[in-house]
């Protein structure tokens, strides 16, 4: 009798992975899930909503702008870290081919060239004497959230003047949003 011979190669290995996580995937997405449970009548209802409770929320004492503006760069510097580290794993894949790697390698500059540009503006709209600044950038518009009591038209148009100077957004896609 002859042995059968096994040959593991690269897409099996790859095919299994890609197996294991979706199963991963489908097995935290069916725990996550709320859990739905008929009733004596036949209608389903969410066991982990329970009617009739009031939550009370403080609308008088909106969020502060200074823990506005920290959540925000938290937030902003998460979301960049994923993107980074999607990148490096794109470029870093087994099975992309040259011309794929140059498109990734490309948009992981593009996206340091925006960190980089965010950063510049906000420390030139903060010298501008402004108390605080976030910049949102996605290479076709621009967002820029400033700390201030009002904001007049001089001052709008000295921060679209900083944007136009650093990206080439065009001014239509520029947007500024006061916190005071």
């Amino acid at each position: 009798m002859k042995k059968p011979t096994i040959i593991i190669g690269k897409k099996q290995i790859i095919m299994t992975c890609l197996t294991l996580m979706l199963a991963v995937a489908v097995y935290i997405n069916y725990t996550a899930s709320p859990k739905i449970v008929p009733d004596s009548s036949g209608n389903e209802f969410r066991e982990d909503i329970k009617y009739g409770e009031t939550e009370f929320v403080n609308a008088e004492a909106p969020l502060a702008a200074d823990d506005y503006f920290a959540q925000a760069r938290l937030d902003k510097l998460k979301d960049r870290d994923e993107a980074v580290q999607t990148l490096q794993t794109m470029i870093g894949g087994g099975d992309v081919t040259e011309d794929e790697m140059v498109v990734n390698a490309l948009d992981a500059v593009e996206v340091s060239k925006l960190i980089e540009s965010e950063g510049t503006i906000e420390s030139l709209i903060k010298a501008q004497g402004f108390q605080d600044c976030v910049a949102y950038l996605d290479g076709k518009n621009a967002k820029i959230v400033v700390k201030t009591e009002g904001l007049d038209k001089a001052q709008a148009a000295s921060i679209k003047d900083i944007i136009l100077g650093e990206t080439e957004v065009p001014a239509e896609n520029i947007r500024i949003f006061e916190v005071k």
